[in-house]
């Protein structure tokens, strides 16, 4: 018995998953129903919902050249010798930011939401398929609003159906033309035609006005961004919209925002460097020129246009001077030498010198002119005698020459004293000025090597600032679009076949279930397999009977014969 019961449990078992395959066939009515209306509902599910499209992209993030280093150490990063961050986690926060998409809504306007009526929902509409362009004017930032536009085939436009924050505003519709602002209960309105404008249709549209906070919020669930591979510097974008277009526009916008903010930021370091280069050039400027004042207004002062030159000049002027001086001295000691001829008894019947030195053509006149009277007068002498009275009238006028000759030789002989005192201030003046051109020398090198650094700086601060204006002019971004945004036609939201499963496996679940929960609450004996299951089994049974009546006969006198349900239990 030991043995052979594991094998009549086996039998059990294999009978009841027959039975209940046979029963669930038995109400295979049941099932066809069940597949009838849960594939209904899943498909009544997929037309209300809208389609959402994916739109994916992939950006490369250059490197820093000053970073080359680590490719010559990724073979050990791959062998784990080495673990090498890039900066590529740090753009790949970067350009999820909330910063960078709030700038991406304000661009695309994506806080204007605009729908139309559908058979099952509402259709969105954007790009293209936007005919109008509506902008709430003096709306708070993270306010809600909401109304409904109706344009007419002649162009006549009503807006009505205010809600402001979730509460609606009553009020009368306005009706206004496409270009106009009108004043509404919810602010002033400003519509436009979109290019893609059909005049002579009819159209009903509903505007919402959505905070840019909540919007962002929105946009960063529908976006995703991550990394291509760990050992490579891409990021792989997606997102996630009712529209194509807008999906296709958001992620370009995404990236231009991300590039230009990087621009910026890698800028802002050029920006300040430009701030200091400016305000040090200022000043510079001013110092420069407040040394070339100081420089002008001391060689004004002591005339000294330059150091060297007025070296060799006032050298110059003393040799002058010193020369003009002797020979000053040599005229006047052949002055006051004539001078004591003239007046002595020595050489008063005597010719004077001629070429005597002495620069004055009246002196030499009255020499000469008194050298020619005494020739005649001694002449005349050897011809007659002393006291011939010619004689004497020439010595008369002899006496009188040389009296003008001494007169003239005094006048000589101070106009040379007053030439000499002249020219020896000259050369004191003179070497004055070279005892003190070394000082001078001195502070005008100082001043002018402080000169040459400060407009050597200014120079260079003007090439660094032209270097970091070109630097601005010329820096590229920090990323290469690898794939644009591309995507499939078909929506990726709902999925229609998991729903369509999810649907089939209901309607074959549910009233499997229930069926099996019906049988399994069922207290009846409908069966010799159920007396066998509550008494012992059965050790024979009459032959003549056929197996099928058999089996009935005794169902039906087990059912006739009263039992408590405890006893058949």
């Amino acid at each position: 018995m030991a043995i052979q019961k594991p094998q009549q449990q086996e039998g059990v078992e294999t009978m009841r998953l027959k039975d209940l395959f046979a029963l669930y066939l038995s109400k295979w009515q049941w099932f066809a129903l069940s597949l009838a209306i849960c594939l209904s509902l899943a498909m009544f599910y997929l037309l209300r919902q809208h389609p959402v499209y994916t739109r994916t992209a992939s950006i490369l993030v250059k490197e820093d050249n000053k970073q080359s280093f680590s490719t010559k150490i990724n073979s050990f990063t791959d062998m784990g010798f080495f673990d090498y961050n890039s900066n590529v986690y740090n753009e790949l926060a970067s350009i999820q930011s909330p910063a960078v998409i709030l700038e991406t809504v304000k661009r695309l306007h994506l806080d204007m939401t605009y729908t139309t009526e559908g058979a099952f929902h509402e259709n969105t509409l954007y790009g293209r398929n936007l005919p109008i362009s509506a902008s709430i004017i003096g709306i708070g930032d993270n306010d809600f609003a909401k109304f409904t536009v109706r344009v007419k085939e002649n162009g006549e436009t009503i807006v009505d159906d205010f809600s402001y924050n979730g509460e609606g505003i009553s009020g009368e519709a306005v009706i206004c033309h496409l270009g106009d602002t009108i004043t509404t209960p919810i602010g002033k309105i400003a519509l436009k035609a979109s290019p893609y404008y059909k005049k002579g249709t009819d159209f009903k549209i509903f505007v919402s006005r959505n905070g840019l906070m909540p919007m962002v919020a929105n946009c960063t669930a529908r976006l995703a961004a991550t990394l291509y591979d760990e050992n490579t510097t891409i990021i792989s974008l997606s997102y996630r919209d009712r529209s194509i277009q807008r999906a296709e526009e958001f992620l370009n916008t995404l990236i231009s925002v991300y590039n230009e903010n990087w621009v910026k930021d890698k800028n802002q370091i050029a920006v300040s460097t430009s701030e200091f280069i400016n305000e040090r050039l200022g000043v510079i400027e001013r110092e420069l020129g407040n040394v070339d004042s100081d420089i002008s207004s001391y060689k004004s002062e002591h005339l000294i246009p330059d150091v060297k030159a007025a070296s060799n000049m006032y050298m110059e002027q003393a040799n002058q001077a010193n020369a003009q001086i002797l020979d000053l001295n040599n005229q006047l000691y052949m002055a006051r030498y004539i001078r004591n001829f003239v007046s002595g008894e020595g050489g008063k019947n005597q010719l004077l010198p001629a070429n005597s030195g002495i620069s004055s053509p009246i002196i030499e006149r009255q020499i000469s002119e008194y050298n020619t009277k005494l020739l005649e007068r001694n002449s005349l002498v050897a011809n007659s005698s002393v006291s011939n009275p010619l004689v004497t009238d020439m010595d008369n006028q002899l006496v009188s020459m040389r009296r003008a000759i001494i007169s003239s030789i005094d006048n000589q002989i101070n106009s040379l004293n007053t030439q000499i005192g002249a020219h020896r201030s000259n050369e004191q003046a003179s070497t004055a000025r070279i005892a003190s051109n070394p000082t001078q020398a001195k502070y005008l090198l100082s001043v002018e090597r402080q000169q040459k650094v400060k407009e050597s700086l200014y120079l260079f601060l003007l090439q660094k600032r032209e270097e970091n204006e070109l630097s601005q002019a010329f820096t590229a971004y920090n990323t290469r679009i690898i794939t644009p945004p591309i995507g499939g036609f078909a929506p990726t939201s709902p999925n229609k076949r998991n729903i369509l499963l999810v649907g089939l496996l209901a309607g074959l679940i549910i009233p499997a279930a229930v069926i099996l929960l019906l049988e399994n609450m069922n207290t009846k004996v409908r069966g010799r397999k159920d007396l066998e299951k509550l008494t012992i089994p059965f050790r024979g049974r009459d032959s003549a009977v056929p197996q099928g009546r058999q089996e009935a006969e005794d169902l039906a006198q087990e059912a006739a014969r009263p039992h408590p349900e405890g006893q058949a239990a």
